[in-house]
């Protein structure tokens, strides 16, 4: 899929990034206003290194930017790639409605051709060898 320009593998980076729920945290705090990553990390109960791992996975996906300030790594979020996967959704979405509204025309055109509502697999009604009418049960 594209998505505004982007590539399967950007749109990939971006939803595995946001396939782990600590990432996401880390998303959402940062959304609120730029953090260390130091300050980051105090709030999991995991190591620093980990922490830094997570903030580089969203770094990749382009949904935080890391900028160096003296001796802290500030994060902050970038509004635009959220909109991205917002919008890689929204195509899917429309994909998937569009599949369905065809296969819904399907059925409708299937019901049209039949108002009785019976069998539409194209059998005839015809009687058949072993004296059954075809798709109707025993001939009366």
């Amino acid at each position: 899929m594209v998505v505004d320009g982007s590539t399967d593998d950007t749109v990939d980076r971006l939803f595995h990034a946001l396939a782990d729920a600590t990432r996401r945290d880390i998303l959402r705090r940062c959304v609120r206003g730029e953090l260390s990553v130091s300050r980051l990390a105090a709030a999991y109960p995991m190591s620093f290194a980990a922490v830094q791992k997570h903030v580089t996975v969203l770094e990749r996906a382009g949904l935080v930017a890391k900028e160096r300030r003296g001796r802290e790594q500030l994060v902050r979020t970038d509004p635009d790639a959220v909109g991205r996967a917002r919008q890689a959704l929204d195509e899917l979405e429309s994909a998937w409605r569009a599949r369905v509204d065809r296969m819904s025309g399907l059925l409708e055109d299937d019901t049209d051709r039949d108002p009785d509502g019976g069998n539409t697999t194209g059998r005839t009604g015809r009687t058949s060898r072993t004296g059954r009418t075809n798709g109707k049960g025993p001939e009366r």
